[in-house]
């Protein structure tokens, strides 16, 4: 992953020294089970650890000339532990085979990334739940196939984002426990030459459950939900985002991203200030979702197993979290210090001459005798004529002044039917629902 988009926590859970340490993690859990065994001598794990307390730096460098010669990546790393370790290191790796280690350790790696992203979202929630009742009843115009539909809050709008990086928090909840299973079972997953309490033991100390047949890798279908979870949660994020770049809109403009002091919008026009924050957040979600169909396909592989997936991992495994990670950040920055204009939302809300209040009169007309059909095309074609006039014209102005409709409803009950506040009446319910207070 560019450094651009990454942040150090996330990154450094990447990097090939902590990946190395997480293989001797498991190398040794492994060998200390097999010490109360019986099946290795407990001195051998006990200088395994003796080893491992004196804090070595993890050669990578010289892991990788090894690799190099060897064209396998487990036999170099054990290769070299045995010259830091000495003669005992022979009994590490007994009875496993690569995919023991590679698997839990990706486990143990995607359920941190995991740990990670719920604080991500942690943190958006709860900025989006703080904007969301700071303009609870801040009226805000709704939109249909972006064209004005009734009133609504700025407020509900957040909620609904709280909602659905809500569910997302729960999905990934999920995920990550679905992920974070050891297999630590031999070639093919037989445990011909392992016993499987070691496979207990070294799930139990590195806070994994037991694969349940691991046919030597762990099954990929589990791989598969992660991250597509991580491609809704992408998806949710670029929804977020659309909505701020268009009520950004020089026609629109009833919030905006902040705008720095010192900050340039465009090399060309001073004037600028565009949503570059959100529409990046667009393009970043569209890089994690692009993980999920090969981690889909990840899923088909032959027989017992084969490294068909490993490439494909080892790319979307970093790329994906780390680039969520990122753009979670970057989306509660941009709520937490979002512009917001109420009286341009209000403009906008007064903008079509009232037509926001249609459907009332239409209702109201049904309550007074005439049929749906009659009702639609009375407030219709006086509709229609505020629309061709780009809103100079008043739509209450035409209802009362239109025969059919007065002889329905008098002028004071078609006033009636323009009041902005009707349309908020069941804001504390959502809420209610949403955030439980």
């Amino acid at each position: 992953m560019i450094p651009r988009y990454a942040r150090p926590a996330m990154t450094a859970l990447w990097e090939p020294e902590t990946r190395l340490r997480i293989w001797f993690e498991i190398e040794a859990h492994a060998l200390d089970a097999m010490a109360e065994l019986g099946t290795v001598p407990k001195a051998a794990a006990e200088r395994v650890w003796a080893w491992w307390a004196t804090k070595p730096e993890i050669d990578v460098a010289a892991i990788d000339a090894i690799e190099a010669v060897t064209r396998h990546d487990v036999i170099a790393f054990l290769t070299w532990v045995a010259e830091q370790v000495g003669p005992e290191a022979r009994f590490l790796h007994q009875g496993m085979t690569s995919s023991d280690v590679l698997d839990t350790c990706l486990a143990v790696q995607l359920k941190r990334a995991a740990d990670l992203l719920i604080a991500d979202l942690d943190e958006l929630l709860a900025v989006l739940k703080r904007r969301a009742h700071e303009h609870k009843l801040t009226p805000t115009i709704g939109r249909s196939h972006g064209i004005h539909a009734e009133p609504v809050t700025f407020g509900l709008k957040l909620a609904q984002a709280y909602a659905e990086f809500s569910r997302n928090r729960a999905r990934l909840a999920a995920a990550r426990d679905d992920v974070a299973t050891c297999a630590i079972s031999g070639a093919v997953g037989t445990f011909a030459n392992i016993d499987p309490r070691v496979e207990a033991h070294v799930a139990a100390v590195m806070g994994l459950k037991v694969e349940p047949v691991s046919t030597q890798v762990i099954p990929r279908d589990r791989h598969a939900m992660f991250f597509a979870t991580l491609g809704v949660i992408a998806s949710s994020i670029e929804r977020l985002a659309i909505e701020v770049r268009h009520l950004q809109r020089t026609e629109v403009l009833e919030a905006e991203e902040y705008f720095s002091p010192g900050q340039k919008g465009s090399s060309a026009m001073p004037h600028k200030r565009n949503p570059v924050l959100t529409e990046n957040l667009t393009g970043l979600a569209r890089m994690v979702r692009s993980a999920v169909t090969p981690a889909l396909e990840n899923v088909a592989l032959w027989h017992e197993r084969d490294i068909s997936h490993s490439s494909v991992e080892r790319y979307i495994g970093p790329d994906a979290t780390i680039t969520l990670d990122f753009a979670l950040a970057r989306l509660t920055s941009v709520v937490d210090k979002l512009l917001v204009y109420p009286e341009r939302m209000q403009r906008n809300l007064d903008r079509m001459g009232g037509l926001v209040h249609s459907q009332r009169v239409l209702l109201a007309l049904t309550q007074a005798g005439a049929t749906r059909e009659q009702a639609y095309a009375l407030v219709q074609r006086n509709a229609m004529k505020v629309w061709e006039a780009d809103g100079q014209l008043s739509l209450l102005d035409l209802l009362k002044a239109d025969p059919e409709v007065t002889a329905l409803l008098s002028p004071a009950r078609i006033e009636a039917e323009f009041d902005l506040d009707y349309h908020l009446k069941h804001v504390d319910t959502i809420f209610a629902r949403v955030f439980g207070d």
